[in-house]
């Protein structure tokens, strides 16, 4: 993963068409080697969470070339490299891997600030408003999956750095004991990876034992679709 993050940061440092174009061959060999890691991902990942049988690893991984047609930041291309196993709705494949709306597994590398992340980020109305449902009804189940070595070890709580309301939206009683979780935007949660440890022999054995502690917050949330049934589908 060395070449991997060396080629991002200088890329970061010279995001431009014509570095890009005298670099192509070291952003394949790099693309090249990041499709193998999420393919041997996908594989083992199943192990952990059955779900995913099924899922190809072509459906996780996001283009490095960005969308620069209404942004202010006319930067061409990702910075970073990104792969997103999760399951879908059966027999919609193009609701599997990065498209799902369902908690899955995050893989972020961008040198210094690599992470792994996992459940549900910038979700529709429809199901933010499902999830802050269940949660409340449920949630002496998230505090027992909050109350795990696993979780505690990688986690602690749900990010709050994607969002968060300053009051409980309305329809939820704003002194429910856990309130704050409430106020989320996303059910994200995530731990950071060094630049060493994505570099190391044993990285995905590391990303499997994390994967392990995600496992159980990432089946709660996706509870929601099997008790309320599908959400429209994101633009």
């Amino acid at each position: 993963m060395k070449e991997t993050l060396d080629f991002l940061a200088e890329l970061a440092a010279n995001n431009n068409r014509e570095w890009f174009a005298d670099n192509k061959s070291r952003y394949q060999a790099c693309y090249a080697r990041f499709v193998d890691f999420s393919t041997e991902l996908v594989k083992r990942l199943t192990e952990v969470d059955p779900t995913l049988q099924g899922l190809q690893a072509k459906d996780c991984i996001w283009r490095i070339y960005r969308d620069t047609r209404f942004s202010h930041d006319k930067r061409p291309y990702k910075e970073w490299f990104g792969v997103f196993p999760a399951t879908g709705v059966p027999g919609k494949p193009k609701t599997w891997g990065k498209h799902s709306q369902r908690g899955g597994y995050y893989v972020h590398l961008q040198p210094g600030h690599c992470m792994f992340a996992g459940g549900i980020w910038n979700p529709g109305k429809e199901l933010l408003t499902a999830l802050r449902k269940e949660i409340e009804a449920n949630y002496e189940e998230v505090e027992d999956i909050m109350a795990k070595p696993g979780w505690q070890k990688y986690f602690g709580d749900f990010d709050s750095n994607w969002g968060v309301l300053k009051k409980v939206p309305a329809g939820f009683d704003p002194d429910f004991i856990h309130a704050d979780w409430l106020k989320h935007k996303d059910y994200t949660f995530s731990t950071p990876l060094t630049d060493e440890q994505v570099c190391a022999p044993d990285f995905m054995e590391q990303l499997m034992d994390i994967a392990k502690a995600c496992k159980p917050m990432n089946d709660f949330l996706n509870y929601t679709f099997e008790e309320y049934g599908e959400f429209p589908e994101r633009c």
